[in-house]
């Protein structure tokens, strides 16, 4: 096989397949737009078109990331291993092929979707017969596509002991990964069931543990006590950290550095120097835990609707009403709270602010605080199917007391707590991807022991063809999720890449909802128990589409209302 070839043409096959995507947004976008802009209501009428366009975008960019990487891993033993015209095991020939297998079944699935949808998204059914009957697909087709080579792949993966694909990290990075993967065995992963099943919180066993190994502080400059340089951002370290937490367990673990990750770009887009100062090293120590409180009960995503009030006092602000899905409220001595400050609804997004609130350790499932000043503030942790540990709260503020020092940015940040959030929320999207990537892992290792162990009607499940298909196409998701990750944090890490932090979210995560099930599938009825991991990595996956933006919202409100206006650009020029 050529394989650098053969990876060259997929790249082509995957542009032209997105140009056809691209020409869907531009039909919507005229379809919306009137009188030289786009209305909401005509975009709500093409919801379903978009919604499934977002994913499609999603998943092209993410086999391109992969493809991208496979050429540049190694060219060199490539090149030798397309000259002997032999299978090859190394490395860089596993990468190829990994690539390649993925591209296909991508490329044929969207194409799938685009021609059976194309009546209602403007687009030639002709031209995409064309491309998907066209002598280069074909080529590959023959070459990459079919049950038989997805099942010759998986054979290679459990005879050589392969769980993943490895390129893009530095020797620190990777030995940044070796730490992190050891302290996910040894401390992590034995508490991780108890936790779960009984519904304890994060003990303080891992929090000391983690915060010794410096992982509050991945997201955090080194000037203010953390591991990111001052010269330069490293997105890729937090990314890494993250997925080996996930590993072990997504709740009590994978999450550990994500509120710390939100506050501190929050802190470093819009707040003070003195509030940098006296929040960050303690929050990169570990000193300090914190929680982001913005989701209301009736906002949910809709962030520019958030009601909470914050009312001007002597000396600070009193806050007022609800707040839901608060994680980590409870063990937190921080709460990170968007509140509104005009109470003028019109302004929607501009009349919010950002407010830095203190409060003490509570522990277990319920917190009820009194100020001195008469205020109080309560929480009550929700039950959930999964992600337990960390609890997520509801929360209840009655005239509670926040110091003028307190509000983010000072003055100057008086309703322009939205943009500090959403700074915070870019890189808490590519984190929830490192999550996602991180339980499938879990979840493809444990599947891949199990289907080796297990035997009926005198075989193992690992030698059935469907099994072996399965754990191909597992290894595919988890090695172009990973990849797509590293490619958003390099982009991020150029002040790049907010549209694709979200489109990795809505790949990852919804790989990682499949993925598990077919973990849970290979197991049996074993997979249902509770006593055994896979049924808490299925449960923890169904969480990962819903937190740091809902899915239907990210598709629709981020991802395709941006690439429809992008698409009505181009139509201009």
């Amino acid at each position: 096989m050529n394989y650098l070839s053969d990876l060259g043409c997929a790249e082509q096959l995957i542009s032209s397949v997105r140009e056809e995507a691209d020409k869907a947004f531009e039909f919507i976008h005229s379809q919306c737009f009137v009188q030289g802009k786009l209305h909401n209501v005509h975009l709500d009428d093409w919801q379903s078109q978009s919604y499934e366009l977002a994913f499609i975008v999603a998943r092209l960019s993410a086999a391109s990331s992969l493809l991208k990487a496979a050429r540049t891993s190694d060219g060199k033993t490539l090149a030798s291993t397309d000259e002997t015209g032999q299978e090859s095991t190394n490395s860089s020939a596993r990468f190829a092929l990994a690539a390649l297998l993925n591209s296909v079944r991508t490329i044929s699935s969207v194409l799938g979707v685009l021609s059976s949808k194309s009546g209602t998204m403007g687009l030639s059914r002709k031209r995409l017969f064309d491309l998907w009957q066209g002598e280069k697909f074909v080529k590959l087709e023959s070459s990459y596509a079919g049950p038989q080579k997805l099942a010759a792949f998986a054979q290679e993966l459990l005879a050589s002991g392969h769980t993943r694909l490895d390129f893009g990290l530095s020797e620190e990075q990777a030995m940044m990964r070796t730490t992190f993967e050891r302290f996910t065995q040894e401390v992590v992963s034995p508490r991780a069931e108890a936790i779960h099943r009984q519904d304890l919180d994060v003990p303080e066993e891992i929090i000391s543990a983690a915060a010794e190994l410096g992982c509050f502080g991945t997201c955090i400059p080194e000037r203010f006590g953390g591991l990111q340089p001052d010269d330069k951002p490293d997105s890729l370290s937090m990314i890494v950290v993250t997925e080996e937490l996930s590993r072990g367990s997504l709740g009590a673990a994978g999450s550990l550095i994500t509120r710390p990750e939100i506050a501190a770009r929050a802190l470093l887009a819009g707040g003070t120097a003195e509030q940098q100062q006296r929040w960050l090293p303690s929050l990169a120590a570990g000193e300090t835990l914190c929680a982001i409180s913005i989701t209301e009960p009736n906002t949910g995503s809709d962030v520019a609707s958030v009601s909470l009030r914050a009312t001007r006092c002597e000396g600070g602000w009193q806050l007022n009403g609800g707040k839901t899905w608060c994680t980590f409220a409870g063990r937190s001595q921080l709460l990170v709270v968007l509140a509104r400050t005009d109470p003028d609804p019109a302004l929607g997004y501009r009349g919010l602010s950002l407010f830095l609130v203190e409060k003490p350790v509570c522990s277990g499932h319920a917190f009820d605080i009194k100020q001195d000043e008469g205020g109080s503030l309560s929480g009550r942790a929700i039950a959930t199917l999964g992600y337990r540990g960390m609890h997520s709260y509801e929360l209840a503020f009655d005239d509670f007391f926040v110091p003028d020092a307190n509000l983010v940015g000072g003055e100057a940040g008086l309703g322009k707590g939205f943009y500090a959030t959403m700074a915070g929320f870019a890189g808490g999207r590519i984190q929830t991807a490192a999550r996602a990537t991180g339980v499938m892992q879990a979840a493809f290792e444990a599947a891949m022991d199990y289907a080796g162990q297990r035997s009926t009607f005198g075989k193992t499940l690992a030698e059935y063809q469907l099994t072996q298909i399965k754990l191909a196409e597992m290894f595919l998701d988890i090695s172009a999720s990973r990849q797509f990750s590293y490619e958003v944090a390099e982009l991020m890490d150029k002040g790049e890449g907010q549209m694709e932090a979200s489109l990795v979210k809505l790949f990852s995560c919804r790989a990682a909802e499949q993925l598990t099930r077919e973990a849970m599938q290979i197991h049996g009825g074993m997979g249902y128990a509770e006593e055994v991991a896979v049924s808490r990595y299925f449960v923890d996956a169904r969480v990962l589409s819903i937190f740091e933006g809902a899915e239907e919202v990210l598709a629709l409100k981020v991802i395709a209302r941006s690439l429809i206006e992008r698409a009505g650009r181009r139509g201009e020029q």
